[in-house]
């Protein structure tokens, strides 16, 4: 939907004010690889997408908040004391813990009017819901002229998720939609927040996204069992190795250690996820610079069996469209992207064989799951942004 149309909506909905109206534009993300390991402090590599979320906002002369979307029937009217309090698990959650970070920071926002419209497929791993987040909070810094700069935004937008929403994601996501720079991808140690920007030099191949279509809710998953079960494992290895991230250790270190698991092999399992990921990444990110394509996509296949085996995230409907990549002539690399337990693979594909995997996905998918998979095609792109003009 262009900027026109949501500007007409706009209007519909709120009518004319002397206030001005503003627009700003927020990607979505995909993990190219490194999943699971952010908030053990490991590495990842995402990029921006293409697709994303569009705000229009304008301040108000009710003292309210209100919400809206084109996505989504709910319209929200709420005042200072009824928006800080979750709502269910309705969108509006998202922008509720953002503002509610600004006022723990002690600013006095004055009422809005909100209109969001999204082009992310929500519950897909793409971060749709970072990608609200951190759109609500780079507006409000603008609209108030608060002076908060972009990491403080990825940390409030982290913490709106973390404790008002009750997903207990870490950085990466935030981070990503905000720092996207276009063509490349970043290299982010969680631990640290140093980050590298990678360019994404894909010569004759393409990334393309398959979404699973079937349907999954960070907050109801089996995500913060996982976050856990990892910070389980920390404790368990911490007080004999010094560390205070799980990512920290090598996978030959924790095989060293694991007489420590003996009553835990599930939680072993997960963190030999989390050490092998972390290695991965830099792998892949190597095997990118030297233009070895070949190496970057056996990475991903690796990646994807890690997440399916030894961190139990994964679904019948994402391995089968793995299982369909790895079958298809052209598919350098496959795998689940984001949280998993459905949404969305990542795939890596010779540009002139993009057709065939698309044709193999209808093909045999449905007929394997019941469902129909939505195949999209994505360039690297920058993050979050008021538009102008």
């Amino acid at each position: 939907m262009n900027t026109s149309e949501l500007s007409r909506q706009f209007t519909d909905r709120y009518g004319q004010a002397e206030n001005p109206l503003r627009t700003f534009y927020a990607p979505g993300r995909v993990n190219l690889i490194g999943d699971h390991t952010d908030y053990s402090g490991g590495l990842v590599f995402p990029c921006a997408i293409n697709y994303g979320t569009t705000l229009l906002i304008r301040k108000s002369k009710q003292a309210a908040f209100q919400l809206a979307s084109t996505n989504f029937d709910l319209f929200a009217v709420l005042s200072k004391d009824q928006a800080n309090q979750k709502y269910g698990d309705h969108w509006i959650n998202y922008p509720l813990g953002v503002l509610q970070q600004f006022e723990n920071a002690g600013f006095e926002l004055g009422g809005i009017e909100c209109l969001f419209s999204g082009n992310v497929p929500n519950g897909a791993g793409l971060s749709s819901s970072a990608s609200v987040s951190v759109l609500t909070a780079y507006a409000l810094n603008a609209l108030f002229q608060c002076g908060l700069d972009d990491l403080t935004l990825v940390q409030m937008a982290q913490r709106a998720e973390n404790e008002f929403v009750g997903v207990q994601c870490g950085v990466m996501d935030q981070y990503a939609v905000t720092m996207g720079q276009r063509d490349h991808a970043m290299m982010l140690d969680c631990q640290t927040l140093d980050c590298e920007q990678v360019p994404l030099v894909l010569d004759d191949a393409a990334i393309v996204l398959i979404n699973t279509n079937q349907r999954r809710e960070l907050s109801e998953s089996k995500y913060n069992e996982r976050v856990t079960e990892t910070q389980e494992a920390l404790r368990r290895v911490s007080q004999h190795t010094g560390i205070d991230a799980l990512a920290q250790l090598s996978p030959q270190q924790l095989i060293d250690c694991r007489l420590m698991f003996a009553d835990a092999q599930t939680v072993y399992s997960r963190a030999m996820h989390v050490v092998t990921e972390h290695d991965r990444v830099k792998q892949a990110v190597t095997a990118l610079r030297n233009k070895d394509l070949e190496s970057f996509g056996r990475l991903m296949f690796e990646s994807h069996d890690s997440l399916r085996d030894d961190y139990d995230v994964s679904s019948d409907p994402l391995n089968a469209l793995v299982d369909i990549a790895r079958d298809t002539a052209g598919v350098l690399g496959a795998r689940l992207t984001g949280a998993g337990f459905g949404g969305c693979t990542v795939n890596l594909v010779r540009s002139d064989h993009v057709q065939s995997l698309h044709d193999n996905v209808e093909r045999y998918y449905q007929q394997q799951t019941g469902l129909s998979a939505s195949i999209y095609r994505i360039t690297p792109s920058d993050g979050v942004q008021e538009v102008t003009g």
